[in-house]
């Protein structure tokens, strides 16, 4: 109680209630903060002792609203941001949603992140909250992502963004978006970061070092492609659930084999740190990251030279007494619809999966309620690409049913 008795007093109570548990704000929203305390005497704290009182905190606190406080530590000045960095893990590691960029991590191996949809059909919005249900976890639910539907001709576009009520293009908590075809069978993945290889780190990382001197082509964000969502027609209607198939760009097939790990990345690209010329392109409120031709087409190579990750859907079972399809969700699914779906991923036998892990669920979403949906997702997926896959099920698709 002591440790949070200080980090209470530096960051203030007030700060935190303002800041509240609706959404995990950007990295970028620490600055302020950090400007306030740089030369107080909580940023002259001995290392040792702001490590000890840092990693106390992580550690005795494992969900949310409580977890606000390790983001608090970070934001209280540059010396403890580092330091709690270093010290919170990603997903995979604990299990554990923290940071933003969390978001964008693969969840854990051994046991799925469970989190709840709720869907606002007056105004096309969908929000993910992390924890079981409304029911059981009221306040303690965490909101992580939100998406707004909307339609632009013939196709439908969801605008994913890390708060609940700004959906704006030029914003910077917009993260990334999907979009569908006209038939709402075909949908893209698209996200606001490049798409992450080991083989080409070094150039993502040469993409930041741009003198003033150099005018290089901007890319938008939401413009990085890292999934495709196609689902199976249905001409015969014939009874069963959906029939999709996930073709994950951004993550290799290898993630799922034996030693295999998938992209992680560290944080989100910093537009702000790009020296570029000053244009009437960047004027204004919209946010570019700019991108060397040469490292982006490298990037793009690496990934089609590796397989990517395919996921399908489990096969359901008949069952004679209910005379309907059936998956067992482990009592995360009550509610019968056409929209529940299970995926494993899509191997051969030839290749180098464990049995385990070739039945092992890496996402499953289903109905509990009026507007009410469960989504629990695992590694190699993270939470952005899982809540995406999820968002195709709400399109309305004639043709599939």
């Amino acid at each position: 109680m002591a440790f949070k008795a200080i980090i209470g007093k530096v960051t203030g109570r007030r700060h935190m209630r303002r800041r509240g548990q609706s959404h995990i704000a950007p990295e970028a929203s620490a600055a302020p903060s950090s400007d306030l305390f740089e030369q107080s005497q909580w940023a002259n704290m001995p290392p040792e002792l702001l490590l000890d009182i840092i990693h106390r905190v992580e550690a005795s606190e494992t969900s949310w609203p409580a977890r606000r406080d390790v983001l608090a530590c970070a934001s209280v000045c540059k010396s403890w941001r580092e330091i709690t960095k270093e010290i919170v893990k990603t997903p995979e590691e604990c299990g554990c949603l923290t940071f933003p960029i969390s978001l964008k991590q693969p969840g854990p191996r051994d046991s799925p992140i469970q989190c709840f949809i709720k869907r606002e059909r007056a105004t096309s919005t969908y929000r993910l909250y992390l924890g079981l249900s409304p029911a059981l976890s009221g306040d303690m639910s965490k909101l992580l992502l939100a998406a707004r539907k909307i339609r632009r001709g013939t196709s439908i576009e969801f605008l994913i963004s890390l708060v609940g009520d700004d959906f704006s293009r030029t914003s910077n908590t917009v993260v990334g978006k999907l979009k569908s075809n006209f038939l709402g069978t075909k949908f893209i993945i698209y996200d606001n970061q490049p798409l992450h290889d080991p083989a080409v780190q070094s150039n993502y990382g040469a993409l930041f070092k741009v003198h003033s001197n150099q005018v290089y082509p901007r890319v938008s964000a939401s413009n990085c492609r890292v999934g495709t969502i196609s689902y199976e027609l249905n001409i015969l209607r014939t009874r069963g659930p959906r029939r999709m198939q996930c073709t994950m760009h951004a993550i290799p097939f290898s993630a799922i084999q034996e030693g295999g790990t998938a992209p992680t990345p560290v944080e989100f690209p910093n537009c702000q740190a790009l020296h570029l010329p000053s244009s009437p392109v960047l004027e204004g409120n919209k946010q570019f990251v700019g991108f060397s031709s040469t490292c982006l087409s490298e990037q793009q190579e690496s990934v089609r030279r590796t397989d990517p990750l395919v996921l399908k859907n489990k096969a359901p079972r008949w069952h004679e007494q209910l005379q309907c399809w059936c998956l067992n969700f482990k009592g995360r699914v009550t509610v019968a619809s056409v929209k529940n779906f299970q995926l494993v991923a899509a191997t051969d036998s030839c290749e180098n999966v464990p049995a385990a892990e070739q039945e092992k669920v890496i996402l499953q979403f289903g109905k509990i309620g009026k507007d009410i949906f469960t989504m629990d997702y695992r590694y190699p997926l993270s939470a952005f690409q899982a809540f995406t896959i999820c968002l195709s099920s709400f399109d309305t698709k004639p043709a599939c049913e």
